[in-house]
């Protein structure tokens, strides 16, 4: 396993791209983390708004905000691996940059993997709309998944993520979309399991408006990692892909 790592620190990915209406929040509840050992990789993915000048001016009041910003759009999937590169803690934590955590999100998750050594992690959370209220919905984080729990549904949420790299090699997101989803297999069908802490501590911003926001696309995009990324046999597909649909309407539809 890899050893190129500073044990207690843990390196947040943000990738950026025109952000400029919710980064100081996303920023604001990283570094308003009880965990103060962190390092927080922006990286800009060439915004066009003010995002890039919004980073500098963070930088310049805390060395914890790493600007990393590219000269050519490549996708958030690029952007994470280059964060991922990048990074110099044992732990890799996620989160986007319309998103937020709440204050004792990374000291309970690491302290949940040391006292377990667990080495794949994943919390509950909760949905707020773009005003950044409180929706509904809450996602409870299950106790334990494996490889083939995680093909019947990706419950597990990207920002919620924190990985020990002591343990977990080659972190790397597929230039697909549910890049994450794609990721948390090609980790959990090596052996590894995540490991749930079932409480609420990171805030999903449900946007009409974004990638995610159309259903049909979304599950079109799953459709495609079962099939192609995966391999999956078409009938084993088609039981995996139903019980992700009978989920996502509830989650999405039905729990309001």
């Amino acid at each position: 396993m890899s050893e190129k790592y500073i044990d207690n620190l843990v390196s947040v990915i943000v990738p950026v791209y025109n952000a400029e209406e919710y980064l100081a929040e996303t920023l604001d509840s990283i570094l308003g983390q009880t965990y103060e050992n962190i390092e927080i990789l922006c990286i800009d993915d060439m915004s066009t708004d003010r995002s890039r000048d919004m980073l500098k001016e963070y930088a310049s009041k805390s060395s914890k905000v790493v600007p990393i910003l590219l000269e050519k759009n490549g996708g958030v999937s690029n952007a994470r691996n280059i964060g991922i590169e990048k990074s110099r803690g044992r732990f890799i934590a996620f989160l986007d940059s319309d998103d937020v955590w709440l204050p004792e999100k990374i000291e309970k998750q690491i302290n949940f993997m040391r006292e377990n050594n667990y080495e794949f992690t994943f919390t509950s959370y909760q949905f707020i709309d773009s005003d950044s209220n409180l929706l509904n919905t809450v996602v409870k984080a299950k106790k334990e998944l494996s490889y083939n729990d995680l093909l019947k549904h990706n419950a597990i949420s990207c920002l919620t993520v924190v990985i020990d790299k002591k343990y977990v090699d080659n972190i790397h997101m597929p230039n697909i979309h549910h890049e994450d989803y794609a990721a948390w297999l090609n980790i959990l069908k090596k052996g590894h399991k995540a490991y749930g802490l079932d409480e609420k501590l990171a805030l999903y911003r449900k946007r009409q408006n974004s990638l995610s926001g159309n259903k049909l696309k979304a599950a079109g995009w799953t459709w495609n990692i079962l099939r192609h990324e995966e391999k999956i046999g078409f009938f084993k597909s088609v039981f995996c892909f139903s019980y992700y649909a009978v989920i996502n309407v509830y989650k999405h539809f039905l729990s309001k």
